[in-house]
């Protein structure tokens, strides 16, 4: 009896672990994690500030107090899970109290990389103590506060918070009416934050000068690849000035500006940037204003687009033969005999290595720039086409 070994759900063969959680509550699931659990959904769970607070406080410990609700009563559980990195809490009706009991917990946790609580209420208040705590985390790379209404101040303070942090590398602010003014924060730290590679501004009010903010900070962000100012109002303007961003960032891989009330004038200002652009590979356009004049200069864009693509793919093909050439030649007059044999057999592994790069990269010059290009314009031209029917 000494010998005996006692049997937890980590060390069941996979189908016996099945068939028994079959047959389980989930709240007995929940007790047999410990030390398991990676990400936890607590969404439309509607346990308010008091749930919040017992969550941090099992967060300040590097452990989680899970609420497994009734509709009989309300248990408490504490699990010891060390090594949880994923927080779901959307739709919890969590207010500024408890963003605050979550965001003082965040001072001290050190796993969770992951923390999503959009749809609540946390307002400006709560954002700010997001803020606050931002300047001290270096362990949250992903915060969702989407549809929180936190407003330019709420922003400000997060914007403050992304001065110091080196950790965050998405933030998403969806559906809070931050305004122009908000916006003008976010541009004002964008300008040296290096960290930060994805930002979500999806329907936050932010038109045409917003648009300017952002676009000027753009030119000074090294960052940042992913923006999405999915309607907000930017119209012809607002493109205009990431236009003229576009032509020197070379760091943004995908911008959405669809639902912006982006007519001819912007769209041609968003096409003539693609003549110089060689970073951006998504440019979302739908549900604009564009009419026939405006979709011809996208065309002619993309062709030009790929022409520059073409060209300077076949250089560097080029460039490698070359250097493939030299290196087998400088091997084969290898002045050191003892050396000369690792050498040679080193330069034609290596050699091999450029000749299929080089392979590669010719054939990605022929298909792919004509490929990617005419299947976004199709799409593009399928969206107007949808539009106009």
């Amino acid at each position: 009896m000494a010998n005996q070994t006692v049997a937890t759900f980590l060390t069941l063969p996979v189908e016996l672990f099945y068939r028994i959680l079959d047959h389980q509550s989930d709240l007995t699931i929940l007790c047999t994690m410990r030390n398991a659990l990676i990400t936890l959904n607590l969404g439309y769970s509607q346990f308010e500030d008091v749930g919040a607070q017992r969550l941090a406080e099992g967060l300040r410990r590097n452990t989680v107090i899970v609420i497994h609700s009734s509709a009989i009563s309300c248990f408490y559980l504490r699990l010891s899970i060390k090594i949880l990195t994923t927080l779901v809490l959307g739709c919890n009706k969590i207010g500024k109290i408890g963003a605050q009991h979550l965001a003082d917990a965040l001072r001290y946790n050190t796993t969770l990389t992951t923390l999503k609580i959009r749809c609540n209420r946390i307002d400006d208040v709560g954002a700010q103590h997001f803020g606050d705590t931002l300047q001290h985390n270096m362990t949250l790379t992903i915060l969702d506060v989407a549809s929180n209404n936190i407003g330019h101040i709420g922003t400000q303070h997060l914007a403050d918070g992304l001065q110091h942090n080196i950790a965050l590398t998405t933030l998403n602010l969806d559906y809070n009416q931050i305004g122009d003014v908000g916006a003008q924060h976010l541009a004002k730290n964008l300008r040296h934050n290096t960290t930060l590679t994805t930002l979500g501004l999806e329907c936050n009010e932010i038109g045409q000068i917003g648009g300017k903010h952002l676009a000027d900070a753009l030119r000074c962000n090294t960052g940042l690849t992913t923006l999405n100012l999915d309607y907000n109002h930017i119209g012809d303007v607002g493109a205009q000035h990431l236009a003229g961003t576009l032509r020197h960032n070379t760091t943004l891989t995908t911008l959405n500006v669809g639902r912006n009330q982006v007519g001819d004038v912007g769209i041609q200002h968003l096409a003539n940037t693609l003549r110089y652009n060689t970073t951006l590979t998504t440019l979302n356009l739908q549900y604009n204003q564009a009419e026939n004049v405006g979709l011809q200069h996208f065309a002619d864009a993309l062709r030009y687009n790929k022409a520059n693509l073409e060209s300077s793919l076949y250089n560097l093909y080029s460039e490698l033969r070359s250097f493939q050439n030299e290196l087998l030649d400088q091997t084969n007059h290898c002045i050191f005999p003892n050396l000369n044999k690792n050498l040679l057999q080193h330069s034609k592994e290596l050699s091999n290595k450029i000749n299929l790069t080089t392979n590669e990269l010719f054939y990605l010059s022929i298909l792919i720039p004509t490929r990617v290009n005419n299947f976004n314009l199709m799409y593009f031209l399928a969206s107007k086409l949808f539009i106009c029917s």
